[in-house]
């Protein structure tokens, strides 16, 4: 009678143990760099993915946190997400990734708006993610074809910042493939920008703007400056964004987003992150703004052969 006593009470705590681990919450952060338009959507897409696939407030418990652009704070939170023993973290901006990289090894890491993975030391076996790297060859072929006498490209950026210099070396093999000249200006703090930019205006034929976190912070003072110079911007802003930029690739960051916050699901339900590929943005468009255009006196010649993802509007 005693050994069954016993054999009824361990089975009721194998239950309840079972039960416990069956309804535990799953614990998710979600950690961007910096408040911007396309920050905010990519991260809003990430919400959104995971309450249509079942993952609400009742069945998880999700912290969102913001650096605010500061570096400490990104550490911060990194901290604060690996001492909570989150199940789960997505990151928004390749610092992110690298700050929440350097704080755990083990806690599944599903990454977003990061322009190359590899060159930014992020491959552990606890990353996947979406790159938000654009093709920035199709950027100058347009630019190119609507500006014939193109000869100097100007290009500002992050030194310290992996995505930027990604770009950058795209840029310089495409501009020796071309016969083009490039002309850069590193900067390293938001107030070295503008000095940056006016260096290289009177230098200049097209401004390139790379997806800089810290440049898009400031690309209203940018354009103010190279509209009033008569310099053209091209690059990978958003034209609703910015309707200052004459060439703009563009990306939809809250379908980023929502494609990542479905990665992260795919880890809840048992994949290994390192088993699920790096994927890369689909349907990217180029836009030719024509009221752009006509401000700089640029006249856009309607038999110009572009190629199907290029619309002038």
């Amino acid at each position: 009678m005693k050994k069954l006593f016993v054999l009824i009470i361990g089975l009721l705590l194998l239950t309840s143990c079972g039960s416990e681990k069956k309804d535990k919450r799953i614990k998710i952060g979600i950690a961007q760099l910096v408040e911007h338009p396309f920050l905010d959507k990519a991260t809003e897409g990430i919400k959104e993915a995971l309450i249509d696939n079942g993952y609400d407030a009742n069945k998880i418990d999700l912290e969102f946190q913001n650096a605010q652009g500061d570096f400490g704070t990104a550490q911060a939170i990194a901290s604060s997400f690996v001492q909570d023993k989150k199940d789960l973290i997505f990151t928004v901006t390749t610092l992110s990734g690298q700050t929440m990289y350097n704080a755990t090894k083990e806690i599944p890491l599903i990454m977003t708006a990061v322009q190359d993975f590899k060159l930014a030391g992020l491959t552990g076996e606890n990353i996947t993610g979406t790159t938000n790297g654009l093709n920035v060859e199709e950027v100058v072929n347009a630019t190119k074809k609507l500006l014939p006498n193109l000869k100097v490209i100007g290009v500002a950026y992050n030194t310290s910042e992996a995505n930027s210099e990604s770009q950058v070396n795209q840029l310089k093999a495409i501009c020796e493939k071309n016969g083009f000249i490039l002309k850069e200006k590193g900067f390293t703090k938001i107030d070295e920008i503008s000095p940056a930019i006016d260096t290289l205006l009177p230098e200049i034929d097209v401004l390139y703007t790379p997806t800089d976190n810290m440049l898009v912070l400031s690309i209203n003072n940018i354009l103010e400056k190279a509209n009033k110079a008569k310099v053209p911007v091209v690059g990978c802003m958003d034209s609703k964004e910015k309707p200052g930029v004459l060439i703009i690739q563009t990306l939809d960051y809250k379908k980023l987003g929502y494609r990542t916050g479905e990665i992260g699901i795919e880890v809840l339900k048992g994949k290994k992150p390192s088993s699920i590929p790096i994927e890369i943005p689909k349907g990217t468009e180029i836009i030719i703004n024509k009221k752009v255009a006509t401000s700089l006196n640029i006249k856009i010649n309607p038999n110009l052969n572009f190629k199907n993802n290029v619309i002038i509007k």
